[in-house]
């Protein structure tokens, strides 16, 4: 029995068992498992990458996420830079710079399209401070933010001055020394502000929006020490220059550097703190300068007035002294007495004048009060109502005359109206309508419709004329 038993194996002519061969079991993705895949396999190996590409087709979204593409001579790749990462720029992408990005690869699921996740750009070829320098200097020259029309003026003799500067700098200690020396009476208020750093263009703005909220100073000085482009960042940013423009105090930059963003939108640019403090004390120092110059000449003058005195004096005897100051006392006098007349003339004169101006503008209002300007327009308003009465009654007789003329038009042509002077219409079995007598067979029924109802008859005979 054992040996009749079906062997596991199957075996061949030869004796030899065989195994029967296995099918390889499929496995099934959902494309939405396949894509996570993919994405994670892509960024593990793929994680941290420098590439260097041509920016195109830019598209800077509302929530601040930056979409572009990145392309060479052969292939392109899209790029995504989360608001994150592009609030760390310090320059503007834009279409056709050519950059080197750091990132990582990645697959977007819900399209399926592989797409590079940036971390951080750098233009090639130039710096990223000197190219956002260039680009907020073309955008804000093609706004007019640079026009001299635009600039105003510094006021001759400030009262006070504020400045927005490190409080704890020797730029503040040098401004004041030249403040001090030249005008002295000139206050100075300080905004204490970091002038170097992410938060120094902030921090400078609110100093500016400060002064011009409390308007205590007659003009703003933004002042700052030399540095490099990096340390003279936040003198280059968009959102300074623009709060510079915005400001309605005159504004004076004063960066030890060669030219910044802020000096091209300020009022007035001096090449140091301390060449800014002459700059805004030049007015008051020049009529300080003048008022020596001309108290030296009148101590001179008085001088030599004095001595012509006392050598005329010398020369006079008293009496005939006396006699003249006598006789110019009086002639100033007579002046005086005339000149009283005259002013008593010309008050008389004026009150006359008053007068008759009073008088005639009295007769005006009374010519033109209104409570007879209102009977007149009460007047006409009610004639012109009885006139517009009158024509309304008119056309109405005219229109009622002609509807009862066309109604009297209108029943003499109506057929009723024949049937009211004694006529009949005659109709057959059929509805037709008898205009002959010789169409009528004796007892056929017909009927006749008069003005008022019906009747039916039976012909008895017919008559033809």
């Amino acid at each position: 029995m054992d040996a009749l038993s079906k062997p596991s194996s199957p075996a061949g002519q030869l004796g030899f068992t065989f195994e029967e061969a296995k099918t390889p079991q499929r496995r099934i993705w959902k494309v939405g498992e396949l894509a996570a895949e993919l994405r994670s396999e892509v960024e593990r190996v793929f994680s941290d990458m420098w590439i260097e590409g041509e920016i195109s087709d830019l598209r800077p979204a509302a929530s601040g996420h930056v979409y572009f593409t990145l392309k060479d001579e052969s292939a392109q790749l899209s790029v995504v830079l989360f608001r994150r990462q592009a609030l760390l720029l310090r320059f503007r992408p834009e279409d056709g710079l050519h950059i080197l990005l750091r990132g990582k690869l990645s697959v977007y699921e819900q399209r399926g399209q592989m797409q590079i996740v940036a971390e951080h750009l750098e233009p090639m070829g130039t710096g990223s401070l000197q190219l956002a320098f260039e680009q907020v200097k073309r955008q804000l020259q093609r706004e007019g933010l640079f026009d001299s029309e635009r600039k105003k003026a510094l006021p001759s003799f400030p009262r006070c001055v504020g400045i927005v500067t490190s409080p704890s700098g020797a730029v503040i200690r040098d401004f004041v020394n030249v403040v001090s020396r030249r005008h002295a009476a000139l206050q100075v208020l300080v905004y204490p502000a970091l002038v170097q750093g992410e938060s120094a263009a902030t921090e400078v703005a609110a100093g500016i929006a400060w002064f011009n909220r409390t308007q205590e100073v007659d003009m703003i000085v933004l002042a700052r020490g030399g540095g490099s482009l990096e340390d003279l960042a936040p003198f280059n940013s968009e959102s300074l220059a623009r709060a510079i423009a915005a400001s309605k105090l005159p504004v004076v930059s004063a960066i030890e550097t060669d030219f910044t963003i802020a000096d091209f939108v300020a009022d007035l640019r001096a090449p140091t703190p301390s060449a800014a403090a002459e700059l805004i004390t030049t007015g008051q120092h020049r009529i300080e300068e003048r008022l020596e110059q001309l108290t030296q000449r009148l101590d001179r003058a008085t001088r030599y007035a004095l001595m012509q005195a006392r050598e005329h004096y010398a020369q006079l005897s008293a009496p005939a002294a006396f006699a003249r100051m006598r006789d110019n006392l009086n002639l100033r006098q007579q002046r005086l007495d005339e000149l009283s007349f005259r002013m008593e003339a010309a008050w008389r004169g004026q009150l006359l004048a008053a007068a008759q101006r009073l008088q005639h503008l009295t007769s005006s209002a009374l010519r033109y009060d209104m409570s007879h300007r209102i009977l007149l327009v009460r007047e006409r308003f009610d004639a012109l109502t009885a006139r517009l009465l009158r024509a309304y009654i008119t056309l109405a007789n005219s229109r009622r005359a002609g509807f009862e003329a066309l109604e009297k038009q209108l029943l003499s042509l109506s057929p009723l109206g024949v049937l009211n002077r004694g006529y009949a219409v005659v109709y057959d079995e059929s509805g037709a309508l008898m205009r002959n007598a010789a169409g009528a067979k004796p007892g056929q029924l017909l009927s006749a419709r008069l003005a008022h109802g019906t009747i039916q008859s039976r012909v008895v005979k017919t008559f033809s004329e």
